[in-house]
């Protein structure tokens, strides 16, 4: 697991990173793994914004892990920046080996290097096992997210 790195996804990805995506209880339910119109046009506003990083855990041209990371301007705070960390995926066989701290741990150090004040994310109450997860690495469960479907 030493020869992962972390990188920015390319367009060649984007068919592992559909697959990592729906390589989940609830994502096997909401996302599709064939390539379409939409999933171009939202890989293509992902790269082209400075403000978001489509992350992926390559080991040696094998996808084992991705991750959406966004950087949120704001007055809070003293007008801190905060990083948004979003669809963290481990492929399903690498999983509980460690390479979701690697990704995370990554990703904080990511924040820190750019000045964020805050790292922030979002994950489904019925992920408990993430929850677990996210707590080790010191997260807080502090706010009640709320979603309105459009």
């Amino acid at each position: 697991m030493n020869d992962v790195i972390f990188r920015e996804a390319v367009r060649a990805d984007l068919p592992a990173v559909l697959a990592l995506l729906a390589d989940d209880v609830l994502g096997k339910t909401r996302d599709v793994t064939e390539v379409d119109a939409a999933y171009e046009r939202a890989f293509a506003d992902i790269t082209a914004d400075p403000r978001n990083q489509l992350i992926v855990a390559d080991g040696g041209g094998e996808l084992l892990g991705c991750m959406q990371l966004t950087y949120i301007p704001g007055l809070g705070r003293h007008g801190t920046e905060r990083q948004l960390v979003e669809s963290v995926r481990v492929r399903s066989d690498r999983r509980g080996h460690g390479l979701g701290r690697r990704m995370m741990t990554w990703a904080i150090d990511q924040a820190r290097q750019r000045g964020c004040g805050l790292v922030q994310l979002t994950t489904d109450k019925r992920r408990q096992d993430a929850h677990r997860f996210y707590l080790s690495l010191g997260f807080v469960a502090s706010h009640e997210g709320m979603k309105l479907a459009l």
